[in-house]
């Protein structure tokens, strides 16, 4: 496969060995010195030695942040920014899941902006601007789930209450993007399938998502024919690199998409994230059978689209569901809460924090406390 470059929202150099180019183009840009902000798994991967060996060999220094894990917090964005700063870089590169992604936007607002990280949450009353120059930054995304790399928010948890704070702006966009899935090959099955639905539940939401965006439509659409295509093949035969590489590109479409907006599935997952810490893909591939039913008669069109986009027949959104119901059991996502140690005793805050979360306001039908709390017992 051959390595195609395209700019849609950014630059993206897209295909196996994509990974080679990052030497090349961090030194035509004149950045000398690069910090790698990462995860603590990836850190001990062969292929990111080799890529700081490249970065070395072409006369950049590069020093390696790899303090990120679970679900990022406000605490390792501080701490990359000390290592920016102690490093002295004038640029930044992210290598990993959605969480190395987050932090690495995050760390790169910091280290130039003032006051505190909450202080420019999206929405909040008095947020301070993002206005003033960031270094800047390119992805070389590790997984296909969330889509980080080429969107233009981070996603940071507070570490008392667990609440996923949003930073968003263009300004945050990554100045490349390099999709290699050579580097997914050798992820472990669950893991493959937990970011592969928080792919394909940001395109099944994006295109549900109230509003009018015919472009997002599009790209969510053709994005979950993807998914549908290959999500199985990527766990059940995981170097299949044809399939290992639409699942990245889904992964990208998904992001691209959801900028119209989510819907319940994702205001579930994030309850699910707070309350137990839940990893994000795994709580949208729980829940997304469960909450998406009642969107079902409110957007019948769009449900029968997705069913022959998935080449599940014709029909009803009934068929669609059932189709998520057999691609969660062939790739080992739980049907339900309880096989991942959620009790009764959960209902009631995880309603209430799924009421609370704004990403449902794009749903295709309002959903109150009662509509969470239903959708909550069914998934039990």
């Amino acid at each position: 496969m051959n390595i195609h470059r395209f700019s849609f929202p950014t630059s993206i150099h897209f295909g196996p060995g994509a990974r080679h180019q990052v030497k090349d183009h961090v030194k035509s840009r004149g950045w000398s010195r690069v910090l790698v902000v990462t995860d603590r798994g990836v850190a001990l991967l062969p292929f990111l030695r080799q890529l700081v060996q490249d970065l070395s060999s072409g006369g950049m220094e590069a020093a390696i942040f790899s303090e990120v894990w679970g679900n990022p917090v406000k605490s390792q964005v501080a701490a990359g920014v000390a290592a920016f700063k102690q490093h002295r870089a004038d640029s930044i590169l992210g290598v990993g899941g959605g969480a190395a992604l987050d932090v690495a936007k995050a760390v790169a607002l910091m280290a130039t902006h003032p006051g505190d990280l909450f202080d420019y949450e999206d929405d909040k009353p008095g947020a301070r601007p993002i206005d003033g120059p960031l270094p800047p930054w390119v992805a070389l995304p590790t997984t296909a789930g969330t889509g980080s790399e080429v969107g233009r928010s981070s996603v940071i948890s507070d570490e008392a209450t667990h609440i996923k704070k949003i930073i968003f702006s263009p300004r945050l966009l990554a100045q490349a993007v390099f999709a290699d899935p050579e580097v997914t090959l050798n992820l472990p099955a669950a893991i493959t399938a937990a970011t592969g639905m928080d792919a394909l539940t940001h395109c099944v939401e994006a295109y549900l998502a109230k509003g009018y965006h015919p472009i997002c439509d599009g790209v969510a659409l053709e994005g979950l024919k993807l998914a549908a295509r290959s999500l199985r093949r990527c766990v059940q035969t995981p170097d299949d690199i044809e399939a290992r590489g639409e699942m990245m590109m889904a992964s990208m479409m998904g992001a691209i998409a959801f900028q119209k907006g989510l819907g319940v599935t994702h205001s579930c997952a994030h309850a699910l994230g707070t309350a137990a810490n839940m990893h994000h893909g795994l709580a949208n591939g729980v829940m997304i059978d469960h909450a998406l039913k009642i969107n079902v008669a409110t957007a019948p069109d769009r449900f029968r689209q997705m069913t022959l986009a998935v080449e599940a027949g014709s029909g009803d959104g009934t068929r669609f569901l059932d189709w998520l119901r057999r691609l969660k059991a062939d790739i080992g996502i739980p049907a339900r809460l309880v096989e991942l140690g959620i009790g009764q005793d959960q209902l009631e805050r995880l309603a209430r924090l799924a009421v609370e979360d704004s990403c449902h306001q794009n749903n295709p039908r309002p959903c109150t406390r009662r509509d969470f709390e239903q959708i909550f017992n069914e998934a039990l």
